[in-house]
């Protein structure tokens, strides 16, 4: 398995908002459409389509959010075909890799779904730890990995 993170770019654009996570998840994360729109308003976050070889997995938003000053893992989804995996894994570690090389990033943050428990799972086994802070608007929790 050799996962890669692509630009999404017309050729891919099509593929990638098709990509689902399964039924069960849709309150857990946004579409890759709305992701990619967020992307549009917020030139720091980049959309990018997760690759194994040349099918496409998965997709990712991350950067820096202008509002907070600070570095975000914003969307993470793997097609409902080809979750359990290891794709998710891989894809952060691939945006941790590219964060950890970002000038002025020092920490990763990251709001998670209270009900997501496997998410919980995958980023506390990265190092993400609970920050305590809580959204007010979504009640999503905040989850930071120091660099």
């Amino acid at each position: 398995m050799t996962v890669e993170l692509r630009e999404v770019n017309e050729k891919n654009f099509d593929e990638c908002i098709g990509l689902k996570v399964a039924e069960s998840q849709n309150g857990f994360v946004a579409t890759n459409l709305m992701s990619i729109a967020h992307s549009a308003i917020y030139p720091g976050l980049k959309p990018r389509a997760v690759y194994d070889g040349d099918e496409m997995v998965g997709f990712v938003l991350f950067g820096l959010d202008p509002d907070e000053g600070k570095h975000f893992l914003v969307r993470l989804m793997v097609d409902e075909s080809r979750q359990g995996k290891g794709y998710g894994r891989l894809a952060t570690e691939k945006v941790i890799e590219e964060l950890r090389n970002t000038e002025g990033c020092d920490a990763i943050y990251l709001y998670c779904v209270p009900d997501n428990e496997n998410a919980f799972r995958l980023y506390e086994s990265l190092g993400f730890e609970r920050t305590g802070k809580i959204d007010e608007e979504d009640g999503e929790v905040e989850m930071r990995l120091g660099l």
